[in-house]
Parts: structure tokens; sequence; C-alpha cells
């Protein structure tokens, strides 16, 4: 039986935990106001909002529910647009129906609750981050502007607050007044015992990658939800190596001030992976596992020379995130075997790092090629480095050959110069639906030459550029 709360109503489900959220909302629960557009996560029309309590205070964030499973919704808050419409326009509807913000009207949903997220999320009030706020929803009626108006008139209203967000959210009509009692309500669900790793259920992270390409099998399996194993949702500095388990999502990445400080451009690079929903749900570990060949977290990590910490039972190992891939979806693990941990050496002074990514839309998108970089240097010379890059062969590349040529050498054009050559003989592109060979080997050099002027600020930009 699954029990959480969905708008005021407590629920005890008696349905398969691999339901799509969306699909209980809507067929089990005729809620409609939430809508099917993609089911990938793209579109952002079934945006709901999930609050859960974190550091005994209630929290709420959107979720994307075509990806969401039932299972990985057990003892939260779930908020539809029914659950905050009440009978009158809150202010976040009406700076929508205000400002034009609504033609076809499919889309609006999903804003409101996005909007609505935000005030009862935001700690510095700011249109700009009103806007990233809805960044997982997609319009294409209204041009934008006119819901870009509707948000500067919400942040002008928080920025009224002088209490905690949720108490001014009610005060002020955003959200019903009994979302008061919710924390109360939830607190019980803590006090019912967890479920233990069963080695013969399929394990499920955040759902965002397999929902999209098993949507429909994943109701007549036998899963485990790790998403909300508690012992695996943390992040810890000890020695200059941080660990950070299974169940940490990319938003507890974004968070983390272990990451922020190591990582000066962390927002940055968090900016160009999916959207703010998917953030919210995706776990790092599933990233992994789902083993596509242009995973950003993938390369990523490989970059800072990750290890995994597999288990089955009581049985672990230690093996390197560079031996985990060992073709196009095969991996270097058991088929009872889960990640339990991952660690890095964080990054010293001597160091530093960089993700780039080119794809067909700036943000909300899958990759066409990306890389990323660390190098360790003294005096002009490079003592270490690792680079890797993905969707230029047929599993997330760890570039060897490239990354033991630059150990040892000055920091020049030169060096550069041959670096591109040795990339472009290391990697195995395919021509498919985000670029020709061709096209993919022209993208990894230029994005090598981004690295280089972030990495080497001391050498003439222009003459990086125009290297060949």
């Amino acid at each position: 039986m699954l029990k959480f709360i969905l708008n005021d109503k407590d629920i005890a489900a008696d349905v398969h935990p691999g339901t799509t959220l969306l699909d209980f909302i809507r067929y089990h629960r005729r809620l409609m106001g939430t809508k099917i557009g993609c089911r990938e996560g793209d579109c952002g029309a079934c945006t709901v909002l999930i609050g859960e309590i974190t550091n005994h205070r209630l929290e709420y964030n959107t979720v994307t529910s075509c990806l969401m499973p039932l299972g990985n919704v057990t003892g939260k808050h779930v908020v539809t647009i029914e659950g905050i419409n009440v009978n009158y326009l809150t202010p976040v509807q009406e700076a929508f129906a205000e400002e034009g913000a609504s033609q076809c009207g499919f889309c609006t949903p999903g804003f409101i609750v996005s909007l609505t997220g935000y005030c009862l999320s935001e700690n510095t009030p700011a249109t700009a981050n009103a806007i990233d706020g809805m960044n997982g929803n997609i319009c294409r009626c209204t041009g934008y502007k006119s819901i870009q108006r509707a948000a500067e008139r919400i942040t002008q209203l928080l920025q009224q607050r002088n209490t905690t967000a949720l108490s001014f959210a009610i005060e002020k009509q955003i959200i019903p007044e009994w979302f008061n009692g919710i924390q109360k309500r939830l607190i019980k669900f803590f006090l019912e015992p967890g479920q233990q790793v069963n080695n013969t259920a399929k394990k499920l992270g955040g759902g965002t990658d397999v929902y999209v390409q098993q949507h429909d099998e994943m109701t007549t399996q036998d899963l485990q939800f790790l998403y909300d194993k508690k012992e695996w949702k943390f992040i810890e500095e000890k020695n200059g190596i941080c660990a950070f388990g299974a169940s940490v999502t990319v938003a507890d990445i974004a968070r983390s001030i272990v990451f922020q400080q190591h990582l000066p451009r962390l927002n940055d690079y968090i900016k160009l992976v999916s959207s703010t929903p998917i953030r919210n749900m995706a776990t790092i570990a599933g990233n992994f596992v789902n083993a596509s060949p242009i995973g950003d977290f993938s390369i990523f990590f490989l970059a800072l020379n990750a290890q995994l910490t597999l288990c089955n039972g009581d049985l672990k190992r230690e093996l390197p995130l560079r031996l985990f891939y060992k073709g196009y979806k095969q991996l270097n693990k058991d088929e009872k075997e889960y990640i339990e941990k991952i660690s890095f050496q964080l990054p010293s002074k001597k160091q530093v790092f960089n993700f780039e990514k080119v794809s067909k839309r700036t943000h909300l998108d899958i990759a066409s090629v990306n890389c990323a970089m660390l190098v360790s240097s003294e005096n002009n010379i490079i003592k270490d480095a690792s680079i890797a890059a993905g969707g230029v062969g047929p599993i997330p590349l760890y570039l060897v050959a490239s990354s033991n040529f630059l150990k040892g050498k000055e920091i020049s054009l030169a060096l550069i110069k041959e670096l591109l050559h040795k990339v472009n003989e290391e990697i195995s592109p395919i021509s498919d639906a985000r670029g020709s060979e061709g096209y993919k080997r022209l993208l990894l050099a230029q994005l090598i030459k981004a690295h280089c002027i972030k990495l080497f600020p001391a050498l003439p930009e222009n003459e990086i550029l125009f290297l060949s």
C-alpha cells in the first residue's frame, strides 16, 4: 500500500508502484488539470509540486509527474494544479491572466505550479530566479514575454516577505490555508519502517532516464526504490575526498557547499543539464547506470576520476568509473550489484576543472557532444590531466591517450594544437540524429579549445580559437 498526501487528501493506494504519478493523478483520481504532453520530461505540462520534510522543515520542489514513479512519492505531499485552486484567482493565476500569459492554456497548469513552487522555495526573490524556476516549462503560444511579466509581478510581491515562505504564501493566498497542517500530517510517515535492499528486484533511482525508454514495462516489474534511501542521501568531505550516496540527486549536488567550494563554476555547469524539475528527481548513480554515451554526469565525473562502491548483499568492491563501461549499454557489474556510493578527490588549488556541452538548445536538451577536463599544473608544466568526452564513441569515453599525452608538457599553443590531433585520433563518433561524424569531431575540437581558453588564461584566446 502506497501512502502519501495528494493535495489535501490522505492516500493509501493499492496500485503498482511503477505506475507514473501522472497516470495515477489523471486516471485513478480523475484530476485532469495535470496535462499529458511529451511523456519525456521536456515540456513541463505535467509539472506538480512534491513536498517533503528535510532537516525538520517542509520543502517543496517541482517534478515532472510523467517520469516520477508512484513508489517515489511515498510519505510525501503531492500538489497538483487542483490543490492550488480555490474559489478565487491566486496572485500567480491573476498575474498570468492580467499579463496575457495564457493563450491555448495547455501549458498553463505547469507554469502556474512551477511559479507557485518558486514562491515556496526561493530565498532571494528576483525575476531571473523566477524565470529559472519555470525553466522546465515550454509554451508554444505566448512568446514568453507575457510570462516574464507575470514572473516580475510575483517577484515584486515576494520582495515584501518578512516571514517564512510558506506562511507568506498562505497569508497572500498564493496557496490554500490547509497547507499549514501538512507538515504534522507527513511526520507520521517517518514512523513507518523503511525497506531493505532487495537483490532480486530491479533497482530504480529517480526514473528520469528509464521512464522515457520503458514507460509501460515498469508497471509489470518487481521494483526496488532507492530514491529515498536515507542512508544513501549524504554528501561528505574527509581528507580531501568527497563521497556521496547513490540516492543523491543533481539538485542535491547543486546545493552542496562541498561542491560549490571546490567547483566554483558549478552553477554554470548545472544549468546546462536538463531542467529544474528533472534535476530535482535525477540521481547521479542512475545517470551512470543508464550508460548513455552522452550522459552529462558520466562525463563530468569521469574527468574527476570518480570511484564507485558496488554492492551485492554484504559483498562490496571499488571500481574506477572509467572501468565501469565495457561497451554500448554494457556495464562492468553483475546483475545483482548496485552502486552504493560514489567518491572522488576534490580538485586542489593547483587543479582546474571545466565542463562544456553543445546541444541543439542551450538548456533542457540532450548533448550532441559534451566534454570535461581536469588539469593539474605547476610553473606552466602540466603535472596531470584527465579528459572525458561524450557523443564520440559507444560509451562515455575517458580519453586515456590524450590525457597521458599532456602529462609533463609545457602549456603552449603548440601543445594545444597537438592535443587536438591526439583527441581526434582517439574518438570514434558515428553519424546519427544529433549530427554527422565530421560535425561531432569538429564539436569536440571546439570544446577542447573552450577548455583551454578557461583553464589556461595566460594563452591568447584568439590564437587558440584559430588552431587546427
